[in-house]
C-alpha cells in the first residue's frame, strides 16, 4: 500500500532522523505520537504531525504495532529514503518515469509532474477538497524536492535553462534514478 502523505522535506537526511527521533521506542498511541511530533519537533497542527507520522511509516522508520506508533531501528540513509519512496509513497513512480522523460531544456516542474498524474488523483481526495488540484499541485512541489533530497532528482534553477522569463524550479532526473 502507498501513502499519499508528503510532508515539507527537510533541509537534510540529519534533519529527518530528527523527525524519527521524535517518535517514541516505547509504543505510544496516534494521538501521543503525534502530540510528541509536534512538540519536538515544533510542528504547527495534529494534521501535519499525522502526515509526518504516516510518511516516517512508508520510509519505514516508524512502524505501527498493535499497541502504538513507535520508531524502528533504520537509518534514514539516502538508500533507505529512496527505497521507502519508491516503495511507499504514492505516485513516486510516475514521478520517477516523468523524470526520466525531462531534460535540461525540458525539465519536469511540479506543475507538469501534477497534469501528468492528475487522473491518479483518488476520486475521494477530489470529491472531499473543493481545493483538490491546488492541495495536489502543493504535493507534487514536495514531492519533486523529497526526490532531490536523496539524489533521484536534479534541481533545476530558474534561468539555467536558457529562458530568463522562466520562474519556477524545474527537475531532471538525478544521478541515481
Amino acid at each position: 500500500m502507498r501513502l499519499k502523505p508528503v510532508p515539507e522535506p527537510p533541509d537534510s537526511l540529519d534533519d529527518l532522523r530528527a523527525f524519527q527521533r521524535a517518535v517514541p521506542l516505547v509504543p505510544g498511541s496516534t494521538d501521543d505520537c503525534c502530540a510528541r511530533l509536534r512538540e519536538r519537533r515544533g510542528l504547527s497542527d495534529r494534521q501535519t504531525a499525522n502526515d509526518w507520522l504516516a510518511f516516517l511509516r512508508a520510509l519505514g522508520l516508524a512502524r505501527e504495532t498493535p499497541r502504538g506508533f513507535v520508531r524502528t531501528d533504520a537509518e534514514p540513509t539516502p538508500e533507505r529514503v529512496r527505497e521507502g519512496l519508491r516503495e511507499g509513497v504514492l505516485l513516486v513512480p510516475e514521478a520517477l518515469a516523468a523524470l526520466r522523460d525531462a531534460s535540461p531544456a525540458d525539465p519536469l516542474t511540479p506543475d507538469a509532474l501534477f497534469e501528468a498524474t492528475r487522473e491518479s488523483v483518488p476520486r475521494h481526495d477530489r470529491a472531499r477538497d473543493p481545493n483538490w488540484e491546488a492541495t495536489w499541485r502543493e504535493r507534487a512541489d514536495r514531492l519533486l524536492r523529497w526526490l532531490a533530497l536523496v539524489d533521484l532528482a536534479e534541481e533545476i534553477e530558474p534561468g539555467e535553462r536558457g529562458d530568463p522569463d522562466e520562474r519556477s524550479v524545474a527537475y531532471v532526473a538525478g544521478d541515481v534514478a
